[in-house]
């Protein structure tokens, strides 16, 4: 404690000294690493309110330096760690300042000691995680405070009980994650990373904080916004409510509050939107909620958050085939296949300022659709895709992969969905629905995508259809790239590197035509690469004008494909990730390969035919 203190001191008397320095943090290992990586502050790193959708006030950030240690499997917690891991980032990051594997054969251990603000005082203390990889126990002064399974989705626990009246507090954590050698979901994390496949991911990789919250607080909400009806639908959830309650909300529009209503915890809200204006990439036009619970007429609690009026839909065209609509008008679709991976932070961003950076470049490169690849980010991410205006389509990280067979191509005999058992579907369905609860409020999001090329697909029409009734309010992809089944919105092909699209005379009738995956064109640049040689592309070029001029090419073909029907199409990719490098930016973020300008006016063309596509 002294140790901190004097560093606190340090940092308050010297504001221009290397945080780095004092506290005797620094990234790990030879690899290369991003600008943002020299404003990681180690004694508070990614200090944002990591919810931007159910805002409070008194919150306190447990992201910083703690201890950790790796032990066998079977070991138990050790007396002695290892050293200091800079949470939120994962082990095996630079960033994390340890840049060392796990494995399914030895346990992550995380020790660090908090003291509880005294604003806190006669509130429940809710102990908050964005994410933890894989299987998590959490332990509270030597209380075990509960378990987590899962990779993707923030969870909680109410720790108010297991607190000391004063000082100190002691929160332990151990991790098991199996990466590609178990079932569960992880993408595109493996132990030997080669190709498309990266260097694994476990522990915390979100951040940690704790909020005080009364006895009866809000603990979820969920919205869904109906432009035809002009309304808005609300369900709030209060935790330890009485009878009398109220729950009390109000509307903003910039800074004009258009509604106040009351109404009775427990029911369904419906407020009217009259007029609304419509959230879309060329206006993200976003209202600001309010919602408190009411006791006697005090406040008891009270959460920020905002709202889109926007809509999803498919329609036939004039010629009977069905296009992805938003807000009743056909916009084509056109972005790129985003991994959201980080030389220096792996799973995670340095800063927020970097989380931004990708969305902000993507949508000055033309694009107007991010399709967020076999990977949850945090929850400001999506909220920087609703203040920008991003449309996304949300892959469900994939798992448990091998079996089965794949159709690459609709109407092919031979597929069949892998066969899992049952506790690999228990993982996984238990995920995707927290995913879907997670991610709901987010206007950005217009697709949810279950199943990429047959990666671990299994009962296809089953969790397609369930997809659907869980978010009826969205469109379902089911299978981006195969298989392919005749269930959800969405007939989806892959192909590298040139464009093609199914037949409209056949499929359109029946599901929205789409180019889910095309491109992967590479352009390794010196000093920018993950390694130094053997660097890989689906095709690879050596110079940027003879990259642009193949990349504009195949825009020129994608055109009259969306005359016939195509609906959206996704370019491989946003960036270079480790030894591939498809990306319109070097991994680092430092080269953009094909200016912003040249990107923009290539898509335009797209758009361009997609006006002029008629309706009945």
């Amino acid at each position: 404690m002294k140790k901190l203190l004097s560093v606190l001191l340090v940092m308050v008397l010297f504001p221009g000294i290397n945080h780095a320095q004092v506290s005797g943090w620094k990234i790990a290992g030879n690899k290369f690493t991003t600008t943002w990586s020299a404003n990681v502050n180690p004694l508070n790193p990614l200090p944002e309110y990591p919810r931007p959708q159910m805002v409070r006030t008194e919150w306190k950030s447990l992201n910083g330096l703690w201890d950790y240690a790796i032990t066998p499997a079977n070991g138990t917690m050790p007396k002695v760690f290892h050293g200091k891991i800079l949470v939120p980032f994962a082990v095996e990051s630079a960033l994390s300042g340890v840049n060392k594997p796990v494995g399914q054969e030895n346990i992550l251990w995380y020790r660090t000691r908090f003291t509880v603000p005294k604003s806190f005082k006669n509130k429940h203390v809710l102990l908050q995680f964005g994410a933890v990889d894989w299987l998590s126990d959490i332990y509270v002064n030597g209380t075990k405070a509960g378990s987590h399974q899962g990779g993707y989705d923030p969870f909680y626990f109410d720790i108010t009980d297991l607190l000391k009246s004063n000082g100190q507090q002691l929160l332990e954590l151990r991790v098991t994650d199996p990466a590609d050698k178990g079932p569960q979901p992880r993408g595109k994390q493996v132990s030997k990373p080669g190709s498309i496949w990266y260097t694994s991911v476990t522990g915390i990789w979100q951040t940690v904080w704790l909020e005080a919250v009364p006895e009866a607080y809000v603990s979820s909400l969920k919205m869904v916004p109906d432009i035809d009806r002009q309304i808005l639908s609300v369900d709030v959830r209060v935790e330890n409510q009485e009878p009398g309650d109220v729950i009390h909300i109000s509307v903003r529009e910039g800074e004009k509050t258009v509604l106040e209503k009351d109404a009775t915890i427990g029911t369904g809200i419906v407020l009217p939107v009259n007029n609304p204006k419509l959230w879309s990439p060329d206006n993200p036009f976003l209202y600001d909620l309010k919602i408190s619970v009411m006791r006697k007429g005090k406040i008891t609690d009270e959460v920020k958050s905002y709202f889109a009026m926007r809509k999803i839909s498919v329609s036939p065209d004039e010629n009977g085939v069905l296009r992805m609509m938003l807000n009743n008008k056909f916009v084509f679709q056109y972005g790129p296949l985003d991994q959201g991976w980080w030389p220096d932070g792996l799973y995670t961003a340095p800063t927020d300022e970097a989380l931004l950076f990708d969305i902000v470049k993507t949508k000055e490169m033309g694009f107007n659709t991010i399709r967020k690849h076999v990977k949850v980010e945090p929850a400001r991410w999506y909220y920087h895709c609703d203040m920008t205006g991003m449309l996304v389509w949300q892959d469900m990280p994939s798992g448990d992969l091998g079996g089965g067979q794949w159709n690459t191509r609709p109407g092919m005999e031979g597929g069949s969905d892998k066969i899992r058992t049952e506790t690999s579907e228990r993982i996984y369905r238990t995920e995707w629905n927290a995913i879907i609860n997670y991610l709901h409020n987010s206007p950005c999001i217009v697709v949810w995508v279950p199943f990429n090329e047959a990666w671990g697909q299994f009962k296809s029409v089953e969790i397609t259809k369930w997809t659907m009734q869980k978010d009826p309010s969205r469109l379902v992809n089911s299978a981006s790239g195969g298989n392919f089944h005749e269930v959800g919105h969405i007939l989806d092909l892959h192909n590298y590197p040139g464009p093609v699209m199914a037949k409209p005379e056949v499929f359109g009738s029946k599901q929205a035509l789409v180019l889910g995956e095309f491109g992967g064109l590479g352009l390794p640049l010196e000093g920018h690469t993950w390694l130094d040689k053997n660097n890989w592309g689906y095709r690879t070029f050596q110079d940027a004008d003879t990259l642009f001029t193949t990349y504009s090419g195949y825009l020129n073909q994608i055109v009259p494909f969306i005359k016939r029907g195509l609906s959206a199409a996704i370019y491989t990719q946003t960036t270079d990730v480790e030894i591939e490098c498809n990306g319109l930016m070097t991994y680092d973020r430092k080269v953009i390969k094909i200016p912003e300008t040249q990107l923009k006016a290539a898509s335009q063309k797209m758009y361009d035919a997609a006006n002029k596509i008629v309706f009945k």
